[in-house]
């Protein structure tokens, strides 16, 4: 019987694949990620789907939004998919497929994901919901939601702007789907109030690195002016 990995296991092999440190401001958030990622993966129930990875490549991109340095990102991102089997082209491809889909059906995503019809380079997204339907022991995730939330946001914004709108479309889903509706709202409701609390953290950040920068310059004015 092989032995279940643990969340020691996946740390192990994401420090592996990334070994450069991580900003203290963001290693909150990709450990965070990673636990995710990991529980999911060793749950007997759980099956990856395009709506799963799109909400880890949205989540991924939202929060680590500002990171330094730059190139970091998609080494961490790389070390995410690699620790838990996977690869970060899987999973960027199948994001970028479901988001395509969502923006070719604009309006009509909801009532297409209620009776989804073939379309053309949509087979993913149309196996995947179909999928869902048909499995009575569908695995619900907070990262699913986010992928959920964000095929929304594509296919038009006032489809998560709009508080009515959004909840009409959320109970839809959730009633074909089978989803936890109370959950899901409020697993998206959570994201959207981190995604203002960091988005806050990055302005305040950045204003107090300006004002570090204007003092050093003052400094380096006057010693200046002194010699």
């Amino acid at each position: 019987m092989e032995k279940l990995r643990t969340v020691s296991d996946t740390k192990r092999d994401f420090y592996s694949h990334h070994k450069r440190p991580i900003n203290s401001v963001y290693r909150r958030v990709v450990e965070e990620l990673l636990v995710e990622m990991h529980l999911l993966s060793v749950n007997v129930d759980f099956r990856p789907d395009p709506i799963y990875y799109l909400g880890v490549v949205s989540s991924f991109e939202s929060f680590m939004q500002g990171y330094k340095p730059e190139e970091d990102k998609e080494s961490i991102f790389t070390a995410l998919c690699q620790s838990v089997g996977d690869s970060p082209g899987h999973y960027r491809a199948c994001a970028n497929n479901a988001l395509t889909v969502a923006q070719k059906m604009g309006e009509q995503l909801v009532s297409w994901i209620i009776d989804p019809t073939p379309i053309a380079d949509g087979e993913g997204l149309l196996a995947c919901i179909q999928g869902i339907k048909d499995n009575a022991k569908f695995k619900y995730s907070r990262l699913f939601a986010i992928g959920l939330y964000t095929l929304l946001q594509n296919a038009s914004e006032e489809l998560v702007t709009d508080v009515n709108r959004r909840h009409e479309a959320l109970n839809s889903l959730s009633a074909v789907l089978h989803l936890p509706e109370e959950k899901l709202e409020k697993d998206l409701e959570v994201y959207r109030s981190n995604l203002e609390k960091m988005a806050q953290m990055l302005t305040m950040l950045k204003d107090v690195m300006e004002a570090d920068r204007k003092k050093r310059e003052e400094r380096s004015q006057q010693k200046t002016a002194s010699e």
